[in-house]
């Protein structure tokens, strides 16, 4: 009886133990199943917080009198009214353009596909048709310089944001950082680079060609010739690409519309290159004279620029006289550069 006495104990004290040993192991399934849980649902909650839109974004841009300055405004506007076409050409290429509900007019090839029946005309990137932008609501404004006066009044419509190229800065950064401010205001600040990609390769090339070279930078305009300096428009090619303007002294301000000259100063400067923009053609001005016109006569003709083939007239002036700084400008602009200087 004993010997099965101490064997039922031994048995006994077995099953406890296996059934202790079953417990802790359901125990630890069970708390670890609702640590896993509890992570899950901490990480789901994280994700849920960051993928939340704010309200506002604030950015960094230009008031009336061209100052920088702080400016809040709806994060991810559904509604746009636009008055420059730079910027235009930036939230084309960023791809929220179906957000346009008005735009001014342009004769843009690249966007043309804003010119429609279901997109409000905002009268002009000089000037504004402010009861058209009122009726079409806007959440935000873009304008360029020509509009810069007319600020205060478009801001009281809704806010307003000024973005400018900065020929200091060169074109290039400026159309990088206005292209990275106006895609924080829809949470697409990686795909700028994307869009910038291959610039810089390409401006490197056009040094290359430019490189210890002297050049006249001009416009026609009503029949006369205006030098450009590194000021303005037209800058690119002097301050980026490299050329040695010789057109235009330092203490002249030519950033709008340069200076006019005579064609015996470009025959005294001497100039390898002639670089020609026609503000004429770019503008659609009537009856007007031709840049070709007007830069091959006799004097110019003389030239070591006119017999060397080196008269680089711009093959989209309205590109480079009303669209400078955005994306796809920027494209054709150096597109004008390469055809010329590279081929």
């Amino acid at each position: 009886m004993a010997l099965s006495l101490s064997a039922c104990s031994t048995q006994s004290s077995n099953s406890s133990a296996d059934i202790s040993s079953a417990d802790n192991a359901v125990s630890s399934a069970v708390e670890s199943a609702e640590e896993t849980s509890a992570e899950e649902t901490s990480l789901a909650e994280s994700e849920a917080e960051s993928t939340v839109k704010p309200e506002t974004v604030t950015i960094t841009c230009l008031n009336g009198a061209k100052e920088e300055v702080q400016l809040t405004i709806p994060y991810d506007p559904q509604r746009i009214a636009i008055l420059d076409m730079a910027s235009l050409d930036i939230l084309d290429a960023l791809g929220v353009g179906d957000k346009v509900v008005g735009t001014a007019g342009t004769s843009l090839d690249y966007l043309q596909e804003y010119i429609n029946d279901d997109i409000v005309n905002l009268g002009t990137i000089k000037e504004a048709d402010l009861e058209a932008v009122m009726a079409c609501e806007p959440d935000v404004i873009f304008i360029g310089g020509r509009l810069s006066k007319s600020y205060d009044a478009l801001s009281e419509i809704a806010p307003v944001v000024y973005l400018a190229t900065d020929s200091e800065l060169g074109v290039i950064e400026s159309v990088r950082k206005n292209a990275n401010t106006i895609a924080s205001i829809f949470g697409l600040e990686d795909k700028v680079d994307g869009l910038m990609a291959d610039f810089d390769a390409r401006i490197a090339a056009l040094q290359q060609a430019a490189k210890d070279h002297t050049a006249i930078v001009g416009m026609c305009t009503s029949g006369s010739f205006n030098v450009l300096g590194n000021d303005g428009r037209c800058s690119m090619i002097g301050r980026e690409i490299g050329f040695e303007n010789i057109g235009v002294d330092a203490n002249i301000d030519t950033s709008t519309h340069g200076n006019e000259a005579s064609f015996e100063f470009v025959v005294e400067k001497a100039p390898e290159y002639i670089f020609v923009m026609d503000r004429d053609a770019a503008i659609g001005t009537e009856g007007a004279q031709l840049a070709k016109e007007i830069m091959e006569n006799e004097l110019i003709m003389g030239t070591d620029a006119y017999k060397n083939g080196n008269i680089v007239y711009l093959a989209h002036p309205s590109v480079w006289y009303t669209a400078e700084g955005g994306i796809t400008a920027l494209d054709v602009m150096l597109t004008d550069l390469e055809s010329e200087l590279l081929s």
